[in-house]
């Protein structure tokens, strides 16, 4: 693996913003010269983009806590072996948005499923592959959930307009993702770095560049 290799994720309840900094990081680091690779969580590969329609949309079902969690171990086995290790292998940068992290925080925290299992399933189909650096999104899920409507509402596809699951879960399931997302960062402070999604969008891409600069030696 190349010096110059990365693996980036992007993490956070929704209406973050995090979609705008993985687009702004990206452009930045290919000026620089750097190969980048963007991705997504569930998605990546065809196989996997099926499983995101399952999951995310309106109308993909009502699937049980494990069973979502053992559906996105599967796109994201694919997504690794397929997508994610062979551009590292070639030495590029790849930004993920979303990755393990979401699993232990949406399906984990939010749903109450045991850590053990996620952790145990996660060991079994990743083998401690994990990102080099995590940025994670915090912001007060109101907020949050105020900002990703209105985005949602402004999409003329409409694939995306029905993106909303998860954004219609009840307020208590995204204080209890915000709260899952900060355990995670508190506990990974090495690769987790925490980002106030409240601040500025020029602000917040500074901070980014930063902390990756500083990765990138």
């Amino acid at each position: 693996m190349s010096k110059t290799s990365l693996f980036i994720t992007f993490e956070g309840g929704e209406g973050g913003g995090k979609t705008t900094q993985i687009n702004t990081l990206a452009k930045a680091l290919t000026d620089q010269g750097h190969k980048v690779v963007t991705t997504r969580e569930p998605g990546g590969t065809a196989e996997a983009e099926k499983i995101r329609n399952l999951l995310v949309q309106r109308e993909g079902g009502e699937w049980s806590p494990m069973a979502e969690c053992l559906l996105l171990f599967a796109a994201r086995s694919m997504h690794v072996e397929d997508i994610i290790k062979p551009a590292l292998n070639e030495g590029k940068i790849v930004i993920s948005d979303r990755f393990t992290d979401s699993t232990k925080a949406y399906q984990g925290y939010g749903y109450a499923l045991p850590m053990n299992k996620i952790k145990a399933i996660d060991k079994a189909v990743l083998d401690g592959f994990e990102p080099d650096l995590t940025f994670v999104f915090d912001i007060d899920p109101e907020e949050g959930l105020h900002r990703s409507g209105r985005r949602l509402a402004a999409e003329n596809l409409q694939i995306k307009q029905t993106e909303d699951r998860y954004e219609n879960l009840e307020m208590a399931f995204h204080k209890r993702l915000r709260e899952g997302y900060l355990e995670i960062a508190k506990k990974e402070p090495e690769r987790c770095h925490v980002i106030d999604a409240a601040g500025s969008i020029d602000d917040i891409a500074a901070e980014i560049a930063k902390v990756v600069q500083e990765r990138l030696g």
